[in-house]
């Protein structure tokens, strides 16, 4: 993620910014260029200002029709017949609006999701929805819990063959925590779910269907192992001793298959975190210290990174940054995990999963089990 500028006067704008504070200028989010536009009203449609050259194709928008909900402000080309946003289209099913409170849950919902489909275009990954691929295509059920009169059971935050269900009770602060708490969780907020359930979706295009099982497995174990079973024991005797040597949480020693989902959510905490730091133009340099090890500068786009360690480098010290500053505020750590050496060769084999040439099988895995 990172800063905007409105065209008009110069102002720093934030992503989910609909209007600059400064001049008063409509803002649109233009995803196919990435850019946070001030917009002029030309009739039915928007007039980006002061477009960039490559964004000729966008001489008019306009918004997605979910704008009028107050829950994306993303646009879509003017001439285009669609009535949703790339990020708007992936949704199935969204709460009720008739409730105001729905409505407020269900816009947090999105502020979470539109900032993962940000980091999944810069990506450039797979990202066809249910209309474009029926069986396997990108989707989001965001479903409220029952009334307690109809006494049935709560929703389930997780993944189903690229259905991503997120309960509607995640937006709930107070609710959200307390589940951290009951859980034992060190973190828990609503993009980290976003990221660690489309991490599961990547599992099975990136590494299943791309046939990179062998090397999966060298690294997170086998995933053929029973699934049900291993989270029944996770949840009765919890992790195993020493778990902070392999996994980058206590989950992740649950089975393989929750091992590559939450390496492959903190890979884009990292990138995204990473490239807000490069807009702030961060960088650490402790001056009590005389060890390279501990500055970081981020001067290259992490999302189009050589290398792992392009990214771990500058990582860690910032982090050693972040936890400081938020404990000065009297909060807890902002990146409560520790990468060790076997996780961060995990986190290696996300990134070359990432930026590997789409439909280009690896030789010398095996095919994926029936």
């Amino acid at each position: 993620m990172k800063l905007y500028r409105c065209q008009k006067c110069g102002q720093m704008l934030y992503f989910e910014n609909t209007q600059c504070e400064r001049c008063g200028s409509r803002l649109g989010y233009i995803p196919q260029i990435g850019v946070l536009n001030a917009l002029a009203p030309d009739g039915d449609v928007w007039r980006p200002l002061g477009q960039p050259s490559e964004a000729a194709t966008f001489e008019a928008v306009r918004f997605c029709d979910n704008m009028q909900h107050g829950v994306c402000n993303w646009v879509i080309p003017a001439g285009s017949a669609d009535q949703l946003c790339l990020a708007c289209r992936h949704n199935q099913t969204i709460p009720p609006l008739d409730n105001p409170d729905n409505v407020r849950a269900w816009g947090r919902l999105e502020g979470a999701k539109h900032r993962l489909i940000y980091s999944l275009l810069r990506l450039d990954l797979p990202m066809q929805t249910r209309m474009e691929d029926a069986e396997h295509g990108l989707a989001f059920d965001f479903l409220a819990d029952p009334p307690p009169v109809e006494q049935g059971p709560r929703v389930m935050t997780g993944h189903d063959n690229g259905l991503i269900t997120i309960a509607l009770a995640e937006a709930d602060d107070a609710e959200r925590e307390s589940r951290r708490v009951s859980m034992g969780e060190p973190y828990r907020t609503l993009l980290g779910h976003f990221r660690h359930e489309v991490g599961h979706h990547y599992w099975d295009l990136l590494v299943r269907d791309e046939n990179r099982l062998d090397e999966f497995r060298s690294l997170f174990g086998d995933e053929r192992q029973d699934y049900g079973e291993a989270l029944q024991r996770h949840y009765a005797e919890g992790p195993p001793a020493g778990w902070q040597g392999s996994f980058v949480s206590s989950y992740a020693a649950a089975h393989p298959w929750e091992d590559f989902a939450e390496t492959w959510a903190h890979y884009l905490h990292m990138v995204d975190t990473l490239e807000m730091a490069q807009s702030f133009g961060l960088r650490v340099d402790p001056v009590v210290a005389d060890d390279p090890g501990l500055t970081a500068e981020v001067v290259a786009d992490p999302y189009r990174a050589a290398r792992v360690e392009d990214l771990v480098t500058p990582w860690l010290p910032l982090c050693f940054a972040m936890n400081s500053l938020g404990r000065t505020m009297g909060q807890g750590d902002l990146y409560p995990f520790v990468l060790s050496p076997p996780v961060i060769e995990k986190l290696g084999f996300v990134h070359r999963v990432v930026h590997a040439p789409r439909g280009q099988v690896a030789e010398t895995a095996s095919a994926a089990p029936a």
